[in-house]
């Protein structure tokens, strides 16, 4: 597979990508900004691509252990190359499918930007692409099962979703066994609606559900926000 070779978080993370094909966007930074982990945790990640997500947390949070499970195997072999360049060595990827892999725990938090285009949408003619949007029906309730299942109690589980999968992305969560959400919305611009919102809920959590202020992407000039630039370039940590 033909790659492209970029850099994230400012040019202090090295990014190789497919130059066909789904790109990666600014929704695996913010994913891993979301996620509290410390030093020594254990994070896993399903729909992992090449490794960004894992690669940025692993980039804020020094001494960090992760698995990325993705079932395209190319994609597999550019984030492992990936992790080496980035001296990522907690970092693993295993090529399997997230709703059947067997998954060792116990972990301390998972995330994932799973397929959320509708099934019933106009098809990618790029078949990996269509395989990274295009969600079947029941996948976002399968894979919360699954990402929940080797979590620790208490652990956290972080998802990406449009706007408009909102309730179905709750349910999911609720059927996991994981409560206490938090929905933070990422707003494109002041006064304009999410397409997208970051989900985190506590394995085992009994709290009421938080609807947080969320993220102005970027400012009327179309230029990043200050605050939105901290996390995409600084790589901050993003407060859920």
């Amino acid at each position: 597979m033909e790659v492209t070779r970029g850099t994230l978080l400012g040019g202090r993370l090295r990014h190789d990508q497919p130059r066909q094909g789904h790109r990666t966007g600014i929704e695996p930074v913010l994913l891993a900004a979301a996620v509290p982990a410390r030093a020594g945790d254990r994070v896993l990640e399903g729909g992992a691509g090449v490794g960004t997500a894992l690669l940025c947390l692993a980039r804020r949070v020094p001494g960090l252990a992760g698995v990325g499970i993705e079932r395209d195997a190319a994609l597999v072999a550019i984030a492992r190359a990936n992790a080496a360049a980035n001296s990522a060595t907690g970092l693993v990827f295993i090529a399997a499918d997230v709703a059947e892999a067997p998954l060792a725990g116990p972990f301390d938090h998972a995330i994932s930007n799973p397929p959320w285009h509708a099934p019933g949408g106009t098809a990618s003619p790029d078949a990996r692409r269509e395989a990274a949007k295009r969600g079947s029906a029941g996948l976002l309730a399968a894979w919360a099962r699954a990402l929940a299942a080797p979590l620790r109690a208490r652990g956290t589980l972080t998802l990406v979703v449009a706007a408009g999968q909102l309730p179905q992305g709750l349910a999911a969560l609720a059927h996991a066994g994981c409560g206490s959400p938090a929905i933070f919305p990422l707003w494109p611009k002041a006064q304009r609606p999410p397409k997208l919102v970051l989900l985190r809920a506590v394995k085992g959590g009994r709290g009421p559900c938080r609807l947080l202020a969320g993220l102005v992407l970027h400012a009327p000039d179309g230029r990043y926000t200050g605050a939105a630039d901290s996390i995409l370039r600084d790589g901050a940590a993003l407060e859920l």
